[in-house]
């Protein structure tokens, strides 16, 4: 549902009623993951997706058939059928669960709701539990849970549910993880076992483009689609502009090794150097390769790269820290343009984002979709 918060903050805004149709479950290959989410106003309007196009119609009928009767909370599984060409399913063959909430103005749940797109809508950190197996009197009530542990909502007036089930969102949303959590019969206060969807909604990843060169400029364009937070740093004022980046988030002109020993990073956070310039990549590398980032890669030919680690070795950077540059940078395309060599080094980005391979699907027997970790798509946090 956080997926869509901008959108559907729009819908709360202007009173409308409407359903919420969630990914709480997958088995097998399935073109969406859990917290992806299609909502269906009153009038018919449908923003989001579950399927990518596979069940989107049904859903959106379900959507429609809970605004109408102003029910409940209802589950439903889609999967897939050999025997029936018309039946409605995953052409993937996989199984997805999608949990289906009216949310009227005069929903109990609304306000909860309302909080929770509001400050995803924001790009602030928060993330909401709703539960998608248990007793009926608690199914598809919400919780939103701030990161310092405060919350609104309740899960059906049992204080101690409430604690735990807090106390798992929480760890979710500081790993920026979206997915399902058990809490057995002890810990429900409710004699059943409960099963929770936590989405968590974390702001944008970063992505800093040290070098303010052509290739930067596309490389600026590749992020923003990525749905990072993107920063362009060069020490050169006449090539740092928002002229030339206007797609940027920020330009900082600043000597690269001086701006990341400041700036703010995380496990999600990419770096990309481009500079290919000893005085600049060697002290920002030196420093880059000791961050606890998630991905570093240095542009230049193999001879360049050959110099730079021998000169990065001399500074005292260790063997093991060099495996975690990337250089040359990118995976091999065959890219010449600056628009190929970004889709390059994005490819590589998503790869070990992902725990791809990068090598063609074609002939291979390798999975379409990995379990590996996974970062947001937008506000998104990944599957667990």
């Amino acid at each position: 549902m956080l997926d869509i918060a901008e959108e559907l903050n729009r819908w709360v805004e202007q009173g409308r009623d409407f359903a919420v149709a969630t990914v709480v479950a997958t088995n097998g290959s399935s073109p969406r993951q859990p917290g992806a989410a299609l909502a269906v106003d009153s009038d018919g309007t449908a923003i989001g997706s579950v399927s990518g196009g596979c069940v989107e119609g049904a859903v959106y009928d379900l959507c429609l058939q809970a605004l109408e009767d102003g029910g409940d909370t209802v589950l439903e599984r889609f999967g897939y059928s050999d025997e029936d060409a018309f039946a409605v399913g995953l052409t993937c063959g996989g199984i997805i669960d999608i949990l289906v909430t009216p949310v009227r103005v005069d929903s109990p749940a609304r306000e909860v709701f309302a909080a929770a797109l509001a400050t995803a809508a924001c790009g602030d950190a928060a993330a909401v539990a709703r539960t998608t197996d248990g007793p009926a009197d608690v199914m598809g009530r919400a919780l939103l849970v701030r990161p310092d542990g405060s919350y609104d909502g309740s899960l059906g007036g049992h204080p101690e549910l409430d604690r735990t089930a807090v106390g798992e969102a929480r760890a979710m949303l500081d790993a920026g993880r979206t997915g399902t959590v058990l809490i057995g019969e002890d810990g429900s206060r409710c004699c059943q076992p409960l099963t929770l969807l936590v989405e968590s909604s974390v702001p944008a990843p970063r992505m800093i483009v040290f070098g303010a060169i052509d290739f930067a400029s596309a490389l600026v364009r590749v992020g923003k689609f990525l749905n990072y937070h993107v920063t362009v740093c060069d020490a050169r004022p006449v090539f740092a502009t928002a002229a030339r980046f206007p797609e940027a988030d920020e330009i900082v002109v600043d000597w690269p090794h001086r701006y990341l020993e400041s700036a703010e990073t995380d496990s999600r956070t990419v770096l990309c150097v481009l500079t290919h310039d000893a005085k600049f990549d060697v002290p920002l590398l030196e420093l880059a390769l000791r961050l606890p980032v998630a991905y570093i890669g240095a542009m230049g030919s193999r001879r360049t790269h050959e110099d730079r680690n021998k000169r990065l070795r001399e500074v005292g950077v260790t063997e093991l820290e060099l495996t975690r540059l990337r250089s040359p940078i990118g995976l091999d395309l065959g890219a010449r343009t600056p628009e190929e060599t970004a889709l390059s080094i994005a490819a590589e980005i998503v790869a070990a984002r992902r725990g791809g391979s990068g090598v063609s699907l074609t002939g291979a027997h390798t999975p379409i979709h990995h379990e590996g970790p996974r970062e947001p798509a937008g506000r998104i946090g990944s599957v667990a």
